[in-house]
């Protein structure tokens, strides 16, 4: 990884905060894409188009992969490529709610090398490098010590709860919390604020890799929801879900769940 991928992702968060916050609460426009897969905002479009131009000037050799870019392959013979998410959490943007990121990351042989993941509204700017700490606003942070997962609180949705998805019939008996942006669910997992996160739906490059190595990062242990490390820049972009916890606590869950 070049030595200073990491600083180019954090200005360019920082800039993508900047223009996101001329959208934020006022009335920007909406659409909604094809085929059910959510709302855009010409939030989401501006922040994708600044990012574009910039990350792509720094670094022209490197591969594209954006939520909001549509996606011609070229990326794959990239030897490193940016996986971009302008807005995670659309729908708490539009909702005029503070809980939605800007997830940047450089990734590199399959593996995240520079991660950045920024919430501009609550001034958190998360970030790790694949041989560094993983920090919050430049303070090193740690993923929780829980170890049994039904004393946890575990960021997850609902329909996760689901008594086919677990092997005693009922997932364990931990508490349950949510928050839009996946990002911000695996930083949150890293900060050790939560115990765990788990999403156990295909989960979009976009979304889950600068949080993969914040969490990894902080302690925590990430896999796919069959226990496979993740990787990044493929062909196609989804993961089949995702835990991430203290590596006991990431054992608990992943033995409860029917694969």
């Amino acid at each position: 990884m070049p030595a200073n991928d990491l600083d180019l992702l954090l200005d360019a968060a920082q800039e993508a905060g900047r223009v996101a916050r001329g959208f934020f609460r006022r009335d920007p426009g909406i659409w909604h894409k094809p085929g059910d897969a959510g709302p855009v905002t010409e939030a989401d479009l501006a922040v994708n188009r600044m990012l574009h131009a910039e990350l792509g000037a720094a670094r022209p050799d490197y591969g594209w992969l954006s939520e909001e870019t549509p996606d011609d392959g070229a990326r794959l013979t990239a030897e490193r490529c940016f996986i971009i998410d302008p807005i995670d959490g659309t729908r708490s943007f539009i909702e005029g709610d503070t809980s939605w990121s800007h997830s940047l990351a450089v990734a590199e042989g399959g593996r995240i090398t520079a991660a950045v993941v920024f919430l501009p509204m609550r001034e958190a700017l998360y970030a790790a490098t694949e041989d560094g700490p993983a920090t919050l606003n430049n303070a090193p942070i740690h993923a929780s010590a829980k170890a049994i997962a039904g004393e946890a609180t575990i960021l997850t949705a609902k329909s996760n709860l689901s008594p086919d998805l677990w092997k005693a019939g009922a997932p364990p008996p931990f508490t349950r919390k949510f928050r839009a942006s996946v990002a911000w669910r695996l930083c949150l997992v890293a900060e050790g604020r939560f115990d765990a996160m788990l999403t156990l739906r295909p989960s979009w490059e976009w979304d889950i890799a600068a949080g993969d190595l914040i969490a990894r990062r902080a302690g925590a242990t990430v896999t796919d929801r069959h226990g496979a490390a993740l990787t990044y820049n493929a062909a196609d972009p989804r993961a089949p879900g995702v835990i991430a916890a203290p590596g006991p606590l990431w054992t608990s869950l992943r033995e409860g769940l029917i694969s």
